[in-house]
């Protein structure tokens, strides 16, 4: 009997605890619900106190200055930092750069240079210290001046997308194509070789085109930095007033490629292909088979570009000008018509 009273017990106690529990949720619930909107309301400025914070703790850390922001489209950074690759590598090894964007004479920036010299990350902090100024936070720079800008469009990186069928180069294109719908004049572009999917000349075709575009094209006018691997569009300078060449400063010891991560005023002349290649690891009769072929292939004769005017041009008084102005073409059927091109052909093309 004594038992069974100590069982009653425990089990009446649990149930009561289940009860409590049940009653003192609801009344946290309910206590919940009536100041649920002081607590998100809370929860929303403690959020932002703790971003400002997190910011200002940076800036005091990392010596980041208070930007000046204007209406006008432009863009002025002295020694610019990327603040994450600054952070990974530590303090006083992140080479600073600067950075000038004006509508009025240096619109687009032509950024040229070998892979591995700084291009992406020199593009990438541009736009982060654009998105912090207009945040209102401090920026990793020395001095920054930052016009307004209503949208930052950028076209970095390389992948395929394959649920949806799109490959790493129709990725890129789609992507490009929204930036060059929807840009403005107040729009900061930022573009990191766009055209390497494809084939080299379809490649400098495209990316040649879409500078074109950006520069003469009336509704766009955006501030652009664009990064490419083909210094062949570096010549694109001498006929588009508002292009300015510039590219990542290289030493050269001998064979031995040193990239110095310096912006530096002017276009690349090579790439330096082959010499990443070899930092990667390629074997050395790999590495000495493509320098093989390099020398052979700009050693080759490029191909000169034919006299459009000379092959379209016939002097006035040329006999098959003046057949030309006698036929009927209402009239000449196409056999005529062939027949006709024969016969020219063989009078004066075999002579």
């Amino acid at each position: 009997p004594e038992l069974k009273e100590k069982e009653a017990l425990v089990l009446n106690a649990k149930s009561a605890m289940v009860g409590r529990e049940h009653t003192l949720f609801s009344e946290l619930c309910r206590r919940i619900t009536a100041a649920g909107k002081d607590l998100l309301d809370t929860a929303a400025w403690l959020g932002q106190l703790d971003a400002v914070a997190a910011l200002a703790t940076l800036a005091a850390r990392h010596r980041w200055v208070r930007p000046v922001l204007r209406d006008q489209p432009g863009i002025q950074i002295v020694d610019g930092r990327h603040p994450l690759v600054e952070a990974a590598l530590g303090p006083g090894r992140f080479v600073p750069n600067d950075l000038r964007l004006d509508a009025g004479d240096q619109q687009v920036v032509l950024l040229s240079g070998p892979n591995m010299a700084g291009k992406s990350t020199y593009l990438r902090q541009a736009g982060i210290i654009v998105l912090l100024a207009q945040v209102g936070s401090f920026v990793p720079a020395s001095r920054a001046l930052i016009g307004l800008c209503d949208r930052i469009f950028t076209r970095v990186g390389a992948h395929d997308e394959l649920a949806r069928g799109l490959s790493t180069f129709m990725v890129e294109m789609v992507e490009t194509a929204h930036i060059l719908a929807h840009a403005t004049p107040s729009s900061l572009l930022i573009f990191d070789e766009v055209g390497r999917g494809t084939s080299t000349y379809d490649g400098v075709s495209i990316a040649q085109a879409i500078l074109e575009y950006l520069h003469d094209a009336p509704q766009l006018r955006s501030l652009t930095l664009f990064a490419t691997h083909y210094h062949e569009l570096t010549a694109l300078a001498q006929r588009l007033p508002r292009l300015r060449n510039f590219r990542m400063e290289v030493r050269e010891e001998g064979e031995r490629v040193i990239f110095l991560h310096q912006v530096v005023a002017g276009g690349a002349d090579r790439s330096y292909g082959i010499h990443v290649a070899e930092l990667a690891g390629l074997p050395r009769q790999v590495v000495v088979r493509a320098r093989q072929v390099l020398t052979e292939l700009e050693g080759q004769r490029p191909l000169e570009r034919p006299d459009a005017s000379a092959q379209l041009s016939l002097p006035l008084d040329h006999p098959v000008v003046a057949e030309l102005k006698q036929l009927d073409l209402e009239r000449l059927s196409p056999r005529e018509a062939l027949e006709k091109l024969y016969a020219w052909q063989g009078e004066h093309v075999t002579r």
